[in-house]
């Protein structure tokens, strides 16, 4: 089986470079691309030659546009790299019979409520960004090709900048901090997407009717200022000195910016946890792990 993975630089490609491995023969790709080779999403012809040259079995699309604020800004370009290249891929491989897995985000949803969202409750994006998720999530089904989409949230990682890293760096140089507390959601670590993609990837290759939209993210949940007490907590537990004496939490409308973000970022995993037979972790395992990681 051969496997090309775009993004391979980002928090969940870099795990998913690991986590397929074992599937067979790997190809990896980032912007730069190489060997004449395209990487680039901004790219749309290249990308095609690029993939009708290689003829995957698998695409495993871990590459966007993820500056949620600037994409207010800049909302062709991630209409770009979030829509209209996905559907290239979905295109692509609807021609060759091959799979196509891609990450897809809460941010397609209003926040409104307090409940999980589920795969069936109707999209509304707040923001660009949102939108642009959106629009390639519906390109790939309406493509007709087989696929799993993984909607996830809240993604950190060991390798790259995450939140967790920002609240230790600042809880370091200030006493006080003010964090979101009436945002909503549960961070969801790159390893464990990685995990469970090639996992299910593994199942959905001899098991087609698996083909879907999936939501996928750790048990649990939390506020940011949630999450950051916890990350605080932990580090110090391991030996971190910082100098952070108290944590405010804040509102939303204390802190605006150029996005709006749902409060509420709850997904429902059932489905996935169901078809694939995972038993998902909660959050604050995956938390522990990357802070003694890095």
């Amino acid at each position: 089986m051969k496997v090309l993975l775009f993004g391979k630089n980002g928090q969940v490609g870099w795990e998913l470079q690991r986590a397929l491995a074992p599937l067979g023969e790997l190809v990896v790709l980032d912007r730069r691309g190489e060997n004449g080779l395209c990487g680039d999403l901004i790219d749309l012809d290249g990308l095609r030659k690029t993939i009708r040259r290689l003829q995957p079995d698998v695409i495993v699309n871990a590459a966007a546009y993820t500056a949620v604020d600037k994409a207010e800004n800049e909302p062709e370009l991630a209409w770009l790299v979030n829509a209209l290249a996905p559907q290239v891929m979905a295109e692509e491989m609807c021609a060759l019979n091959g799979w196509l897995v891609h990450y897809s985000t809460d941010y397609v949803f209003d926040g409104s409520g307090t409940a999980p969202w589920s795969e069936t409750d109707r999209p509304a994006p707040l923001n660009q960004y949102g939108q642009s998720k959106l629009q390639g999530e519906q390109s790939i089904v309406q493509s007709g090709c087989r696929h799993l989409i993984f909607r996830t949230s809240w993604v950190y990682g060991a390798r790259g900048n995450n939140f967790a890293k920002t609240m230790l760096r600042l809880a370091a140089e200030r006493e006080q901090l003010s964090v979101i507390d009436d945002q909503v959601g549960a961070p969801t670590g790159a390893d464990l997407l990685a995990d469970v993609t090639s996992h299910a990837l593994k199942r959905a290759m001899s098991q087609p009717q698996l083909s879907g939209l999936y939501h996928l993210a750790a048990a649990g949940k939390t506020s940011w200022c949630g999450y950051a007490r916890y990350v605080i907590e932990q580090a110090r537990s391991m030996g971190a000195v910082l100098t952070v004496q108290n944590i405010e939490p804040i509102l939303t409308t204390a802190y605006p910016t150029p996005a709006k973000r749902p409060h509420n970022s709850r997904l429902d995993t059932r489905k996935v946890s169901q078809r694939f037979n995972l038993q998902l972790p909660d959050w604050q395992h995956g938390v522990s792990r990357m802070l003694k990681e890095i």
